[in-house]
């Protein structure tokens, strides 16, 4: 009978022992979990932020100056074609011809 409740007592005690061990482990990841969400909460402000920073770079009033400052110059109306006269154009320049029949 001794024996009987010395194998309860060992047996209740390891119990008390793996239930201590899962719960810490559980704690630890939860904080693992939380961890990981504060860092994308993070990364998706920080996206946001880099979209905001884009679409305020795109701006033609910063874009404009920029571009004159490299020397660039807006396109003018003797640089635009229509799409039909396109072949006549490269044939009147002499890239008209294949690179095949070239090489």
């Amino acid at each position: 009978m001794r024996i009987l409740l010395f194998v309860a007592a060992a047996a209740m005690l390891s119990s008390a022992f793996c239930l201590y061990a899962i719960n810490y482990d559980t704690r630890e990841f939860a904080e693992s979990v939380q961890a990981l969400e504060r860092k994308l909460e993070k990364t998706r402000q920080d996206i946001a932020i880099l979209k905001a920073d884009r679409a305020l770079a795109a701006r033609p009033e910063v874009i404009g100056p920029a571009a004159r400052a490299l020397g660039l110059v807006p396109a003018n109306e003797a640089q635009f074609i229509l799409r039909d006269d396109v072949g006549s154009v490269a044939t009147l320049s002499g890239e008209g011809t294949s690179r095949r029949a070239t090489r």
